[in-house]
Parts: C-alpha cells; structure tokens; sequence
C-alpha cells in the first residue's frame, strides 16, 4: 500500500472537520440536544477512506477536482430532485435562461424518432432567414450525427459564440435527398410572450417561461391588445399551459398586474424569520376586466404562483387540469463567478396559506383537451327559410349581418380548451353586462 496514503485520508478528513466544524459551531453551541448538529466523524472518514480508495486503485488517474465535485453533485442530489452543483456551463445555461439572450440559431426544437425536429423557427433569426421550416429533421450538425445525441446535447452543439458558422444537414419532408444549410449564429432573444386578439374584444396572452423582462413584455402586449379594442377589453386569456416556470420576481410582477392590493405569495422556510411576503400594488393592467387562466400538468413554479395567487382573490377562474406542483424555492448561491449551488431554502404558499409543493393548483373548471371535430352538415342539413324560393329579405342594410360563429368554430377546432376559455369570458362579459344594467 502507498505509504503516503493514511496521511492524505488524514488531510481530507481534517480538511473536511475543519470545514464543517467551523460552519457549525456556533449551532452545537446553541443546540446541543439535536443529533443532527453532531460532526459525523465516522462517516467523514469513510468519505476519506473511500476517496483515497478511489485515487490508488480506480483503473484510471481521476483528478482530486473531479472526484470532489461528483461528490458535492451527489450530496445535493440526494437532497430534493431541484438542488444541484451548478459548474461553470451549466451556471452559464441559467443565466441564459433567465435573460432570455443567447449565440444560437433561433429555432424551437423537439425530439422524434432520435432525431432533432425543428417546431417552428423564431421569426427574423438566422435560422428563418436561412430557409429552415417546421418539421425539417435534423440529421447532423456540421459532420456530427444527430441520432443518439439526446436533445440537450444537440442545443449545445447548436449554441455557440456570435459570428461562427455551423453547418446543419436536413431531411424535409417531399424534398429529394437532404438539404443542406449553413447559418451563422447570431445573439437570439427569446420572447416570453405572445399574444393576439380571439375575438374583437377579448385577448389571449400566452407566457411561455418568466423571465427578467417577461412582466415588460406583458405590459406591452396588454397595450396592444387594449388599443385594438376601442381602449378596453372585454375579456382576457391567461395561457400558462406548459410553462415550467422561471423567476420568483418575473412571477410576482405578473401577478400584481392584474391585482390592485394584497398577497401574492409568501415563502416559509426552516427558520422562524425566513417568511417573505410579497404584496401588490394599486395598478391593474386590465381594471374589471374577466380574466381565464389556463393550465395544465405542465404548469409549474412560478405559473403555479400567478394561478394560485388570482385564484385565492378570486380575480380569475382558473380553467384546464392540475398543475405540476412543484412549490419550493430555490436560491441561486455563487461560489465563484463561474460556479455556484442551486439550493432549495423554502416552500411557496398562495395568499390563504396553500402549499403548492406536491399538492398543484386546481382549477376551478377542468378541462380536458381534446379535439373538436365539426360534423359535415352537407347532404341531409336542414332547409332554412333563406332557402325557400321566393323568401322574403332580410330588410335591413346589405352586409350588415355578422358570422358571429365563425371566429368562435376556429378557436374551439384550433385548441379546445382556448375555446372554452373564450366561452366563459363571453359568458362573464354578458353576466356584468346584465347586472349593471339590472
């Protein structure tokens, strides 16, 4: 046996007590009755024992860095499914997640098949202006083969610095052979939101994910939508269906747009002192207005907070199926600026004290999606009076009839669940309509 070995198990597990047994000093002193403030020392050498192990007899050289880092990665995974060591690339993929900025391509992609499919190219990036259509199968990226890479890879290999070019060959559907395109990336912005109007009237907002800028980009969609509608609108989607979630601020800032005062959320963790309120200001951005929120099981985090926190005022209903349910907080802590610890210190609970973790925001009206299919009203349709020889007309101005039903039939056939949100706003907007008049 390497000689040298007790002496470095011994200065790893004095490193290790130093480290610990400064941290927690102070919390022996004052609890001495919790077994859990006791400095593991016989687990602290094994963990020594089973380093220095791994150092002499593992069949390849591993680095003291390495093993020490796979170690803090499995310490943390063993805490909760959302604590974890950040190193230095994935600290960089946060920060790009929450600016919403990054080199890239501008493509939305999934994964079918092993295969990279595009979902829709983001409009005025690289990627549109280089030809690329939804549906288009990655099959390489430069001389890469896509098949087996797995999707986080393959954005990876995508991402790169401004200004570099990447070669992508495509198969298409009814294209002869593949297509080949070389892009040259660009800085992408990642909108988080999009909106337009369902009805004259009454607009849908979807936010995709929160990010810093996404309560902005709300403001000016609901500006947009409210000049289009004479100043005001009737109604209003709230479109959270698959959101994951995002930034604590983004969300409470999303919510206080549409809440003139009180709680929004608060978080509680281990300590007595570590409640947060969060609460609203006095501002709407839609004053009166019916609100529907849409969610469903991919709704997460900071959705299930806006949801929770409109619901619990009763400011909007709620439609769609269950939420996720994951309602914990999690504290971004740098260790340097290229590494940092994601570390779960809270739970998020709504205005009346609900916990979100585990549990999911339910909606007041559920709604499966699903599909709607229009019957062929062809042969056998009933006769109408417009259909009688010799009918008399209408009598008022040419034209002036609306096909109310048309607009309403294509919301409902293009996602279900949006054209039974846009039901009940309509069904609101008549009910306040007849209770202020009555």
């Amino acid at each position: 046996m390497n000689m040298r070995l007790p002496l470095y198990l011994g200065a790893i597990t004095m490193l290790l007590l130093g480290f610990i047994g400064g941290q927690a000093s102070d919390v022996v002193a004052e609890r001495s009755d919790d077994p859990t403030s006791e400095v593991p020392l016989e687990e602290l050498r094994v963990f020594a024992e089973i380093f220095g192990k791994i150092k002499q007899d593992y069949v390849e050289d591993v680095s003291d860095r390495k093993l020490l880092e796979g170690a803090i990665q499995g310490m943390l995974a063993g805490l909760d499914p959302h604590s974890s060591y950040l190193n230095q690339e994935d600290y960089r993929d946060l920060q790009v997640g929450t600016s919403g900025e990054f080199g890239g391509l501008g493509i939305e992609v999934g994964l079918e098949n092993g295969l990279v499919k595009v979902i829709a190219p983001i409009d005025d990036t690289p990627a549109a202006r280089a030809g690329l259509e939804a549906g288009d199968l990655i099959m390489r990226i430069d001389d890469k083969p896509v098949k087996g890479l797995g999707l986080g890879e393959s954005v990876k290999l995508m991402r790169g610095k401004p200004g570099t070019k990447i070669r992508l060959t495509v198969m298409r559907e009814g294209a002869e052979g593949t297509l080949t395109f070389e892009i040259e990336r660009a800085v992408i912005q990642v909108p988080s939101i999009r909106s337009r109007m369902l009805e004259p009237g009454f607009g849908y907002v979807r936010i995709s994910h929160f990010q810093a800028r996404t309560a902005d980009d709300l403001a000016e969609a609901i500006a947009s939508l409210t000049g289009e509608s004479d100043a005001k609108l009737k109604g209003l989607v709230l479109d959270l269906r698959n959101n994951p979630g995002g930034m604590l601020n983004s969300a409470v800032s999303v919510s206080d747009a549409f809440l003139g005062d009180g709680l929004i959320v608060y978080t509680q963790g281990r300590l007595e002192d570590s409640r947060i309120e969060f609460e609203a200001g006095p501002e709407e951005l839609v004053p009166g207005a019916p609100i529907v929120v849409l969610v469903n099981g991919g709704s997460a985090s900071a959705s299930e907070i806006v949801a929770g926190a409109l619901q619990d005022h009763k400011r909007a209903i709620i439609m769609g199926s269950k939420t996720f349910g994951k309602g914990s907080v999690q504290t971004v802590i740098p260790i340097d600026d290229r590494r940092a610890l994601k570390l779960t210190t809270a739970r998020y609970f709504t205005p009346l004290g609900r916990s979100i973790q585990a549990q999911g925001i339910t909606p007041d009206i559920a709604v499966a999606q699903g599909d709607l299919k229009l019957r062929d009203t062809g042969a056998g349709a009933s006769v109408k009076e417009a259909d009688l020889v010799r009918h008399l007309e209408n009598g008022s101005a040419a034209g002036s009839a609306v096909n109310d039903g048309q607009s309403k039939q294509a919301v409902a056939v293009e996602d279900y669940q949006l054209g039974e949100a846009l039901n009940v706003l309509k069904g609101l907007n008549l009910y306040n309509h007849r209770g202020a008049a009555g």
